[in-house]
Protein backbone atom coordinates (compact mmCIF):
# COMPACT_ATOMS: atom_id res chain seq x y z
CA UNK A 1 0.00 0.00 0.00
CA UNK A 2 1.35 2.91 -1.20
CA UNK A 3 1.63 6.43 0.65
CA UNK A 4 3.41 8.76 -1.94
CA UNK A 5 0.70 10.91 -2.08
CA UNK A 6 0.85 12.10 1.83
CA UNK A 7 3.95 14.95 2.46
CA UNK A 8 7.11 14.06 4.81
CA UNK A 9 5.52 16.83 7.11
CA UNK A 10 2.48 14.60 7.58
CA UNK A 11 4.15 11.09 7.38
CA UNK A 12 1.59 7.60 7.28
CA UNK A 13 2.03 5.05 10.22
CA UNK A 14 1.73 2.23 7.76
CA UNK A 15 1.33 0.09 10.74
CA UNK A 16 -2.12 1.94 11.82
CA UNK A 17 -3.09 2.85 8.47
CA UNK A 18 -3.00 -1.45 8.01
CA UNK A 19 -5.25 -1.51 11.24
CA UNK A 20 -7.69 1.38 9.90
CA UNK A 21 -8.42 -0.70 6.46
CA UNK A 22 -8.71 -3.90 8.69
CA UNK A 23 -11.02 -1.97 10.82
CA UNK A 24 -13.03 -1.17 7.60
CA UNK A 25 -13.29 -4.81 6.11
CA UNK A 26 -14.72 -6.37 9.25
CA UNK A 27 -17.34 -3.07 9.17
CA UNK A 28 -18.13 -4.07 5.71
CA UNK A 29 -18.35 -7.62 6.05
CA UNK A 30 -20.75 -6.77 9.17
CA UNK A 31 -22.54 -4.18 7.31
CA UNK A 32 -23.62 -7.24 4.68
CA UNK A 33 -23.91 -9.72 7.35
CA UNK A 34 -27.04 -7.51 9.27
CA UNK A 35 -29.16 -7.50 6.28
CA UNK A 36 -28.45 -11.59 6.03
CA UNK A 37 -29.30 -12.04 9.77
CA UNK A 38 -32.55 -10.40 9.21
CA UNK A 39 -32.90 -13.36 6.06
CA UNK A 40 -32.02 -16.21 8.72
CA UNK A 41 -34.37 -14.74 11.73
CA UNK A 42 -36.79 -14.16 9.18
CA UNK A 43 -36.95 -17.38 7.02
CA UNK A 44 -36.09 -19.72 10.09
CA UNK A 45 -32.70 -20.55 9.05
CA UNK A 46 -31.26 -20.50 12.62
CA UNK A 47 -34.36 -21.93 14.42
CA UNK A 48 -33.82 -24.97 11.71
CA UNK A 49 -30.22 -25.22 12.66
CA UNK A 50 -30.69 -25.09 15.87
CA UNK A 51 -33.76 -27.66 15.69
CA UNK A 52 -32.21 -30.03 13.51
CA UNK A 53 -28.13 -29.43 12.81
CA UNK A 54 -25.44 -30.67 12.00
CA UNK A 55 -27.10 -30.04 8.59
CA UNK A 56 -25.82 -29.92 5.20
CA UNK A 57 -26.77 -26.71 3.22
CA UNK A 58 -29.12 -29.18 0.83
CA UNK A 59 -31.18 -30.35 4.36
CA UNK A 60 -30.96 -27.12 5.47
CA UNK A 61 -32.49 -25.92 2.47
CA UNK A 62 -34.99 -28.42 2.35
CA UNK A 63 -36.22 -28.23 5.80
CA UNK A 64 -36.72 -24.60 5.26
CA UNK A 65 -38.26 -24.46 2.15
CA UNK A 66 -35.43 -22.53 0.72
CA UNK A 67 -33.51 -22.48 -2.62
CA UNK A 68 -30.17 -24.62 -1.95
CA UNK A 69 -27.90 -22.25 -3.76
CA UNK A 70 -29.15 -18.89 -1.59
CA UNK A 71 -28.62 -20.86 1.67
CA UNK A 72 -25.08 -22.46 0.93
CA UNK A 73 -23.72 -19.23 0.40
CA UNK A 74 -25.18 -17.52 3.50
CA UNK A 75 -23.87 -20.73 5.58
CA UNK A 76 -20.43 -19.98 4.52
CA UNK A 77 -21.11 -15.81 5.59
CA UNK A 78 -22.28 -16.86 8.98
CA UNK A 79 -19.61 -19.24 9.16
CA UNK A 80 -17.19 -17.05 8.43
CA UNK A 81 -18.21 -14.53 10.94
CA UNK A 82 -18.74 -17.54 13.77
CA UNK A 83 -21.99 -17.24 13.93
CA UNK A 84 -22.69 -20.65 12.30
CA UNK A 85 -20.08 -23.50 13.05
CA UNK A 86 -18.44 -25.79 10.22
CA UNK A 87 -16.91 -29.21 10.03
CA UNK A 88 -14.99 -29.30 6.75
CA UNK A 89 -14.82 -33.41 7.15
CA UNK A 90 -18.38 -33.66 7.01
CA UNK A 91 -19.82 -30.29 5.23
CA UNK A 92 -22.13 -29.79 8.02
CA UNK A 93 -23.53 -26.77 9.94
CA UNK A 94 -24.42 -26.13 13.12
CA UNK A 95 -25.41 -23.41 16.45
CA UNK A 96 -23.27 -24.09 19.21
CA UNK A 97 -25.59 -24.01 22.33
CA UNK A 98 -24.26 -20.37 22.83
CA UNK A 99 -24.59 -19.61 19.01
CA UNK A 100 -28.49 -20.55 19.57
CA UNK A 101 -28.90 -18.63 22.55
CA UNK A 102 -27.71 -15.20 20.88
CA UNK A 103 -29.80 -16.52 17.53
CA UNK A 104 -32.26 -19.01 18.20
CA UNK A 105 -33.96 -18.31 21.33
CA UNK A 106 -36.60 -15.34 21.25
CA UNK A 107 -36.42 -15.49 25.13
CA UNK A 108 -32.98 -15.37 25.86
CA UNK A 109 -31.72 -11.51 27.35
CA UNK A 110 -29.23 -11.54 24.63
CA UNK A 111 -31.29 -12.57 21.27
CA UNK A 112 -29.62 -10.94 18.91
CA UNK A 113 -31.73 -10.56 15.53
CA UNK A 114 -34.27 -8.04 16.62
CA UNK A 115 -30.86 -6.03 16.78
CA UNK A 116 -30.33 -6.69 13.50
CA UNK A 117 -33.68 -6.09 12.47
CA UNK A 118 -33.60 -2.57 14.14
CA UNK A 119 -30.69 -1.17 12.73
CA UNK A 120 -31.23 -2.52 9.28
CA UNK A 121 -34.38 -0.59 8.89
CA UNK A 122 -33.39 2.51 10.76
CA UNK A 123 -30.96 2.75 8.14
CA UNK A 124 -33.26 3.51 5.24
CA UNK A 125 -33.92 6.75 6.99
CA UNK A 126 -30.53 7.45 5.42
CA UNK A 127 -31.67 10.21 2.95
CA UNK A 128 -33.73 12.12 5.18
CA UNK A 129 -30.86 11.99 7.25
CA UNK A 130 -28.45 13.42 5.57
CA UNK A 131 -30.77 16.14 4.81
CA UNK A 132 -31.12 16.57 8.32
CA UNK A 133 -26.97 17.38 8.95
CA UNK A 134 -27.52 20.05 6.50
CA UNK A 135 -30.69 21.82 8.22
CA UNK A 136 -30.41 20.55 11.58
CA UNK A 137 -34.22 19.65 11.42
CA UNK A 138 -35.00 16.13 13.64
CA UNK A 139 -36.98 13.03 12.62
CA UNK A 140 -39.28 11.55 14.47
CA UNK A 141 -39.59 7.93 15.63
CA UNK A 142 -42.78 7.65 13.95
CA UNK A 143 -41.51 8.33 10.18
CA UNK A 144 -39.15 5.35 10.41
CA UNK A 145 -40.75 2.15 8.56
CA UNK A 146 -42.64 -0.64 10.60
CA UNK A 147 -39.38 -3.15 11.30
CA UNK A 148 -38.11 -0.45 13.85
CA UNK A 149 -41.05 -0.43 15.84
CA UNK A 150 -41.20 -4.62 16.05
CA UNK A 151 -37.24 -4.90 16.01
CA UNK A 152 -37.19 -2.30 19.16
CA UNK A 153 -39.73 -4.72 21.01
CA UNK A 154 -37.81 -8.05 20.07
CA UNK A 155 -34.08 -6.68 20.61
CA UNK A 156 -35.10 -5.13 24.23
CA UNK A 157 -38.25 -7.59 25.25
CA UNK A 158 -35.88 -10.43 26.49
CA UNK A 159 -34.07 -8.25 28.61
CA UNK A 160 -37.26 -6.76 30.15
CA UNK A 161 -38.39 -10.38 30.93
CA UNK A 162 -34.74 -11.44 32.59
CA UNK A 163 -34.02 -8.37 34.62
CA UNK A 164 -36.98 -5.85 35.12
CA UNK A 165 -38.46 -7.21 38.07
CA UNK A 166 -35.13 -7.51 39.70
CA UNK A 167 -34.53 -3.60 38.79
CA UNK A 168 -37.94 -2.47 40.48
CA UNK A 169 -37.14 -4.77 43.21
CA UNK A 170 -34.12 -2.21 43.47
CA UNK A 171 -36.25 0.29 44.36
CA UNK A 172 -37.05 1.70 47.73
CA UNK A 173 -40.15 0.28 48.96
CA UNK A 174 -41.48 -0.17 45.27
CA UNK A 175 -41.95 -3.86 45.23
CA UNK A 176 -43.97 -3.79 48.17
CA UNK A 177 -46.14 -1.29 47.30
CA UNK A 178 -47.00 -2.57 43.84
CA UNK A 179 -47.60 -6.06 45.74
CA UNK A 180 -50.35 -4.10 47.32
CA UNK A 181 -51.94 -3.16 44.83
CA UNK A 182 -50.22 -0.07 43.27
CA UNK A 183 -50.32 2.22 40.09
CA UNK A 184 -47.80 2.31 37.33
CA UNK A 185 -47.32 4.29 34.57
CA UNK A 186 -44.99 3.02 31.47
CA UNK A 187 -43.82 5.95 29.53
CA UNK A 188 -42.61 5.55 26.16
CA UNK A 189 -43.93 2.09 26.11
CA UNK A 190 -43.62 1.17 22.68
CA UNK A 191 -45.47 -2.20 21.63
CA UNK A 192 -46.11 -2.34 25.91
CA UNK A 193 -43.17 -5.51 26.33
CA UNK A 194 -42.15 -4.05 30.00
CA UNK A 195 -45.99 -2.80 30.32
CA UNK A 196 -46.91 -6.36 29.97
CA UNK A 197 -44.17 -7.92 31.98
CA UNK A 198 -45.28 -5.40 34.93
CA UNK A 199 -48.58 -6.43 34.97
CA UNK A 200 -47.92 -9.89 35.02
CA UNK A 201 -45.28 -9.23 37.85
CA UNK A 202 -48.24 -7.32 39.76
CA UNK A 203 -51.40 -8.65 39.25
CA UNK A 204 -53.01 -6.57 42.49
CA UNK A 205 -51.12 -3.36 40.47
CA UNK A 206 -53.35 -1.16 37.65
CA UNK A 207 -50.72 -0.74 35.05
CA UNK A 208 -50.79 2.26 32.14
CA UNK A 209 -48.72 2.22 28.81
CA UNK A 210 -48.34 5.75 27.44
CA UNK A 211 -46.71 6.35 24.03
CA UNK A 212 -47.12 9.22 21.67
CA UNK A 213 -46.84 6.66 18.31
CA UNK A 214 -50.36 5.51 18.03
CA UNK A 215 -49.65 2.73 16.02
CA UNK A 216 -47.22 1.76 18.37
CA UNK A 217 -50.67 1.92 21.33
CA UNK A 218 -52.66 -0.46 18.56
CA UNK A 219 -49.73 -3.07 19.10
CA UNK A 220 -49.42 -3.27 22.41
CA UNK A 221 -53.08 -3.30 22.84
CA UNK A 222 -53.19 -6.48 20.91
CA UNK A 223 -49.96 -8.20 22.90
CA UNK A 224 -51.90 -7.29 26.41
CA UNK A 225 -54.75 -8.88 24.88
CA UNK A 226 -52.57 -11.90 24.12
CA UNK A 227 -50.99 -12.38 27.60
CA UNK A 228 -54.11 -11.87 29.46
CA UNK A 229 -53.55 -8.98 31.42
CA UNK A 230 -55.69 -6.35 29.27
CA UNK A 231 -58.16 -6.66 32.47
CA UNK A 232 -55.85 -4.45 34.36
CA UNK A 233 -53.53 -2.46 31.81
CA UNK A 234 -54.58 0.80 29.69
CA UNK A 235 -52.52 2.29 26.75
CA UNK A 236 -52.79 5.78 26.06
CA UNK A 237 -51.61 8.07 23.04
CA UNK A 238 -50.19 10.94 24.79
CA UNK A 239 -46.34 12.12 25.18
CA UNK A 240 -44.26 12.23 28.08
CA UNK A 241 -45.24 15.64 28.99
CA UNK A 242 -48.85 15.42 28.90
CA UNK A 243 -50.07 11.73 29.81
CA UNK A 244 -52.88 11.29 32.45
CA UNK A 245 -53.36 10.52 35.81
CA UNK A 246 -51.53 11.35 39.16
CA UNK A 247 -50.49 9.54 42.56
CA UNK A 248 -48.16 6.73 40.47
CA UNK A 249 -46.60 4.71 42.72
CA UNK A 250 -44.18 4.37 39.72
CA UNK A 251 -43.22 6.03 37.03
CA UNK A 252 -41.12 3.93 34.35
CA UNK A 253 -39.02 4.82 31.37
CA UNK A 254 -37.27 2.51 29.34
CA UNK A 255 -34.48 3.46 27.11
CA UNK A 256 -36.20 6.69 26.09
CA UNK A 257 -35.93 9.10 28.62
CA UNK A 258 -32.69 10.31 25.89
CA UNK A 259 -35.32 10.84 23.20
CA UNK A 260 -37.67 13.23 24.95
CA UNK A 261 -37.09 16.84 23.14
CA UNK A 262 -37.56 18.52 26.53
CA UNK A 263 -36.65 15.92 28.86
CA UNK A 264 -36.36 18.59 31.71
CA UNK A 265 -40.45 19.24 31.00
CA UNK A 266 -40.38 15.43 31.23
CA UNK A 267 -39.37 15.03 34.33
CA UNK A 268 -40.91 18.65 36.07
CA UNK A 269 -44.27 16.39 34.80
CA UNK A 270 -43.41 12.71 35.89
CA UNK A 271 -42.51 14.97 39.50
CA UNK A 272 -46.31 16.12 39.54
CA UNK A 273 -48.21 12.52 38.46
CA UNK A 274 -45.89 10.72 40.80
CA UNK A 275 -47.28 9.77 44.99
CA UNK A 276 -45.41 11.71 47.14
CA UNK A 277 -43.51 8.23 48.03
CA UNK A 278 -43.63 7.05 44.51
CA UNK A 279 -40.64 6.44 42.35
CA UNK A 280 -39.16 7.59 38.77
CA UNK A 281 -36.90 4.43 37.45
CA UNK A 282 -35.41 5.27 34.27
CA UNK A 283 -33.56 3.30 32.58
CA UNK A 284 -30.66 4.30 30.14
CA UNK A 285 -28.23 2.70 28.13
CA UNK A 286 -24.90 1.76 29.51
CA UNK A 287 -22.51 5.01 29.38
CA UNK A 288 -20.15 6.50 31.27
CA UNK A 289 -19.72 10.58 32.03
CA UNK A 290 -16.66 10.70 29.81
CA UNK A 291 -16.89 10.38 25.74
CA UNK A 292 -12.84 8.95 26.02
CA UNK A 293 -14.70 6.09 28.20
CA UNK A 294 -17.70 5.34 26.06
CA UNK A 295 -15.41 4.75 23.21
CA UNK A 296 -16.32 1.01 23.11
CA UNK A 297 -17.91 -1.21 20.88
CA UNK A 298 -20.99 -0.71 22.62
CA UNK A 299 -20.41 2.96 22.82
CA UNK A 300 -20.16 3.03 18.69
CA UNK A 301 -23.53 1.10 19.25
CA UNK A 302 -24.72 3.24 20.98
CA UNK A 303 -23.16 6.55 19.51
CA UNK A 304 -24.39 5.22 15.92
CA UNK A 305 -27.95 4.34 17.07
CA UNK A 306 -28.44 7.87 18.88
CA UNK A 307 -27.36 9.50 15.66
CA UNK A 308 -29.72 7.82 13.28
CA UNK A 309 -32.84 7.46 15.58
CA UNK A 310 -32.39 9.25 19.23
CA UNK A 311 -30.88 12.23 19.06
CA UNK A 312 -33.12 13.57 15.21
CA UNK A 313 -36.28 12.40 17.22
CA UNK A 314 -35.61 14.82 20.26
CA UNK A 315 -34.70 17.66 17.54
CA UNK A 316 -37.89 17.14 15.42
CA UNK A 317 -39.64 17.61 19.26
CA UNK A 318 -40.63 21.24 21.31
CA UNK A 319 -37.05 22.51 22.45
CA UNK A 320 -35.02 19.55 20.84
CA UNK A 321 -32.62 19.00 23.75
CA UNK A 322 -30.35 16.12 22.09
CA UNK A 323 -29.42 14.65 24.74
CA UNK A 324 -28.29 11.81 23.45
CA UNK A 325 -28.29 7.93 23.99
CA UNK A 326 -24.94 7.98 25.77
CA UNK A 327 -25.19 10.84 28.42
CA UNK A 328 -24.37 8.67 31.84
CA UNK A 329 -25.48 9.02 35.16
CA UNK A 330 -23.85 12.75 36.12
CA UNK A 331 -25.62 14.13 33.03
CA UNK A 332 -28.82 12.37 33.56
CA UNK A 333 -28.72 13.42 37.40
CA UNK A 334 -28.47 17.31 35.79
CA UNK A 335 -31.73 17.19 33.67
CA UNK A 336 -33.82 14.86 36.05
CA UNK A 337 -33.06 17.43 39.32
CA UNK A 338 -33.16 20.44 37.45
CA UNK A 339 -36.99 19.02 36.73
CA UNK A 340 -37.92 18.74 40.34
CA UNK A 341 -36.61 15.91 42.02
CA UNK A 342 -34.06 16.22 44.96
CA UNK A 343 -32.98 12.73 44.94
CA UNK A 344 -31.43 10.53 42.45
CA UNK A 345 -29.19 7.48 42.23
CA UNK A 346 -27.98 4.62 40.51
CA UNK A 347 -30.28 1.42 41.66
CA UNK A 348 -29.01 -1.35 39.26
CA UNK A 349 -27.04 -1.85 36.47
CA UNK A 350 -26.00 -4.61 33.33
CA UNK A 351 -23.27 -4.60 30.78
CA UNK A 352 -25.48 -2.49 28.52
CA UNK A 353 -28.25 -0.91 30.82
CA UNK A 354 -28.22 1.67 34.05
CA UNK A 355 -31.37 2.05 35.89
CA UNK A 356 -31.73 4.73 37.66
CA UNK A 357 -34.02 5.98 40.74
CA UNK A 358 -35.52 9.27 40.98
CA UNK A 359 -37.78 10.51 44.04
CA UNK A 360 -39.44 13.35 44.68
Amino acid sequence: MTTETRTEADPIDEQKLNELVGTSLVDLGAAVHAALAVIGDELGLYAALDDAGPVTSAELAAETDTAERYVREWLRSQAAGGYVSYDPETDRYRLTPEQAYVLADEESPVFMPGAFQLVTSAAKIEPELRDAFRTGEGIGWHEHEEDVFHGTERFFGPSYGAFLIDWVGALNGVDAALKAGGRIADVGCGHGAPTIRMAEAYPDSTVVGVDYHEASITVARERAENAGVADRVDFEVATAKEYDGTDYDLVTMFNCFHDMGDPVGVAAHVRETLADDGAWMIVEPYAEDRVEDNLTPFGRLAYSISTVACTPNSLSQDVGYGLGAQAGEERTREVVTEGGFTRFRRAAETKTSLVFEAKP
